[in-house]
């Protein structure tokens, strides 16, 4: 049932994403231009509210746990499995008052309406996979801005999704570099899951009826741990919530 559902629903989910990008492509480079950081940031965040409400045109609900008090103010690491393109426009949304900047592949910078906008102007770090220097530079790059700004940085340290829900083992790299360049900020796992669901038959169709869950784990005591250490504890708490 899922599967037939989806061969109906889909599309007008694809439509009305697509409709969303489009259309907020021009508001964001209005908002930049005239309101700077602060004003694009909220023609983001309202975006992303919009994208994340296409997901209930495939029957798909979304709930965000979060049982502890995350300070504002401060950097945060946060640390997450990833299960699917799903996944990005729900933490944006959900995580909005943290100033959240992704670490991204660079690709994703070309062609894609709003997206790659905001990649581009909104404060990530986009790497280039093939290119360490450049990879490394980037993420100083967006370690400076974490340090003067008090942002925070979303991070998949599996280096791509997994599109069965098996979590891959994490890569240290970019989450390590971070913690050691930004000392003070704080380290959160998130836990992602049946977000992978919604894609199991392919992009067409998707699954109707999912329920993707974003859940905030127990923030990480880093006191003399290597950052090596800490995003291995981070990994085992995200795989054993999942599990």
């Amino acid at each position: 049932m899922n599967r037939l559902l989806g061969y109906f629903f889909s599309p007008i989910h694809y439509l009305a994403f697509l409709f969303f990008l489009l259309i907020f492509h021009p508001i964001q480079w209005l908002c930049l231009k005239i309101g700077g950081y602060s004003a694009h940031k909220r023609s983001v965040d309202i975006l992303n509210l919009f994208l994340v409400s296409t997901y209930y045109l495939i029957g798909c609900r979304v709930s965000f746990i979060n049982p502890y008090e995350i300070p504002k103010g401060r950097s945060i690491i946060f640390v997450a499995n990833h299960q699917s393109m799903f996944d990005v426009p729900a933490m944006i949304w959900f995580l909005r008052k943290y100033h959240v900047k992704f670490v991204s592949k660079i690709e994703l910078t070309r062609g894609i309406p709003s997206v790659s906008f905001n990649l581009k102007h909104g404060g990530a770090a986009n790497i280039d996979r093939k290119d360490p220097k450049q990879s490394i530079s980037e993420i100083l790059k967006l370690a400076k801005r974490m340090r003067d700004n008090h942002w925070s940085a979303a991070i998949f340290p599996e280096g791509t999704r997994s599109g069965d829900g098996v979590m891959k083992a994490f890569i240290p790299g970019g989450a390590t570099t971070l913690m050691k360049k930004v000392p003070g900020a704080l380290v959160v796992p998130v836990a992602i899951a049946n977000s992978w669901k919604i894609t199991r038959f392919g992009k067409y169709p998707l699954s109707f009826g999912e329920h993707m869950k974003i859940t905030i784990l127990k923030p990480l005591d880093t006191d003399g741990s290597s950052p090596e250490e800490i995003l291995k504890d981070a990994e085992t708490a995200i795989r054993n919530h999942i599990a």
